[in-house]
């Protein structure tokens, strides 16, 4: 019977970790799926960014419709990326895919 390393287990868990979470001041946010295509992460990270936008520009406005259908690109870019909902370690690669461009052609459909 072999005795495993301490040191290796807690390295092990450290990559890990620092595969799954980024952390920023002390708060840990859940990074994104590394498994996904390039291009899906890129166009995913480009409606997070237009709906981030959105916003702020929609708060400054007072729009609170324009708010929540910004928050909602938001969510659903999230989603795809893997930031947000079942953690994408704990899934099949084959469906975080799935998942993500279906939250792609979610976010393409809200553009008309």
């Amino acid at each position: 019977m072999t005795e495993s390393n301490p040191g290796e287990q807690a390295a092990a868990h450290s990559d890990a970790d620092d595969e799954r979470w980024l952390v920023i001041n002390g708060r840990r946010w859940r990074r994104t799926d590394p498994s996904l295509p390039d291009d899906v992460a890129s166009a995913l990270r480009s409606h997070l960014g237009r709906g981030r936008s959105g916003v702020g520009s929609a708060k400054r406005a007072g729009d609170e419709t324009a708010v929540t259908d910004a928050r909602k690109r938001v969510g659903l870019a999230k989603h795809g990326l893997g930031e947000r909902g079942d953690y994408w370690w704990e899934r099949p690669v084959a469906d975080r895919l799935v998942q993500a461009e279906q939250a792609l052609r979610d976010l393409d459909a809200l553009d008309g």
